[in-house]
């Protein structure tokens, strides 16, 4: 097996479109010290492994002789590389994608069956995010992990800061959770261990659009909760868990002594749409301290300015602890910045959320 440079990059693509594969090595050697290696199916891909085990690969599911997904199953149970999807196969209202996910791809990127060049082209910061963030998480050792380009715009560009929350005589308490890269898992965890009088919930898990809608499918057919896509007008109410749809910010607010859901365009904030900044700050000013937040594994900063405000609201926060999470990014960010009150494992923060329930039922006069 070739040795090489312990701080590159090695990424290999498995994908039988020559188009795909010449334009994926330009994109991707855009990133300084990363290198590429190409197989147009699984089989040569096994060859090129062995001459040289990459950290990353990138796979297409539609292919000759082994589909992706038989690959994925394979290369999960034998050797545990990092697998980013890039799929025609995964786009909006398939569950394919999901399955991806759940049989341990790290990340999803769905690409167009027309325009395939022009797609790669200029989702470059999509691909390279991807590839990264299988890179730092913990299927093999750690790199250090740097997210490119900005500056991003903050949660300011959607929702602006307000003086103080807007608190009055409230309700039920409401629980925001923000999750990225490993989070299907981690909200599977926790969504089927929440009993049928759990708090209303509103959830960001960053996907593309048309995933989402696919993944509270699947939740809502194992978990007590109710689970579905949030869309505009949804109240969040006791036994009922809202994801925050693809490509749309989410944010909570006040309708009299209820939380209701609005669903919105806006730019990208902290490198997403939806961003858990977002609605984080909408908790932190509508629901104040009779809010909990909490914040999962993910790449990146998104969500931790906006826990950080929640705490300073009086809300109750939790982070996901780095053992438990695929990549300790975001709960890291904000644990750093001092805005997590609790850092739990992540099959310990089903008994967080319910034990902090009770604690703001009584705070609030239930």
């Amino acid at each position: 097996m070739t040795v090489r440079d312990p701080c590159s990059l090695h990424v290999l693509v498995v994908d039988d479109s020559a188009v795909v594969r010449e334009v994926m090595t330009a994109v991707l050697t855009q990133e300084p010290g990363v290198s590429i290696a190409v197989a147009a199916d699984p089989f040569i891909a096994m060859g090129k492994i062995k001459q040289q085990r990459p950290d990353v690969i990138v796979l297409d599911l539609e292919m000759p002789r082994m589909d992706g997904l038989t690959f994925l199953k394979k290369i999960v149970r034998e050797d545990p590389i990092p697998v980013v999807i890039c799929s025609a196969l995964t786009g909006p209202g398939t569950a394919l994608g999901i399955q991806a996910l759940e049989e341990g791809a790290i990340e999803v990127v769905t690409k167009p069956r027309l325009g395939v060049r022009q797609f790669l082209d200029e989702s470059a910061v999509i691909l390279i995010d991807a590839v990264r963030a299988a890179a730092g998480s913990h299927s093999k050792p750690q790199k250090i992990i740097k997210p490119i380009g900005g500056p991003w715009p903050s949660a300011d560009a959607v929702l602006p800061p307000a003086r103080k929350p807007t608190i009055g005589v409230s309700t039920e308490a409401v629980i925001a959770v923000g999750a990225s890269t490993g989070g299907t898992e981690a909200l599977r965890v926790i969504l089927e261990a929440m009993p049928s009088d759990a708090p209303g919930m509103v959830l960001v898990q960053h996907m593309p659009e048309g995933f989402t809608a696919a993944f509270a499918q699947r939740l809502n057919q194992s978990c007590v909760v109710e689970v579905k896509e949030a869309v505009n007008g949804d109240r969040v109410v006791t036994g009922l868990a809202l994801i925050a749809p693809g490509n749309r910010h989410s944010i909570v607010h006040r309708d009299g002594t209820q939380y209701v859901v609005e669903v919105m365009d806006g730019p990208l904030v902290s490198r997403h749409r939806p961003s858990v900044d977002v609605l984080f700050r909408s908790v932190a000013q509508s629901a104040g301290p009779n809010a909990i937040g909490v914040i999962l594994t993910g790449m990146g900063n998104d969500g931790a300015e906006g826990l950080l405000e929640m705490k300073n609201a009086g809300a109750l926060t939790i982070a996901q602890d780095e053992s438990s999470c695929v990549v300790f990014g975001m709960p890291k960010e904000a644990i750093e910045r001092g805005a997590v009150d609790k850092v739990a494992t992540l099959s310990r923060i089903p008994h967080e959320l319910l034990n902090a329930r009770f604690q703001k039922q009584r705070m609030i006069g239930r």
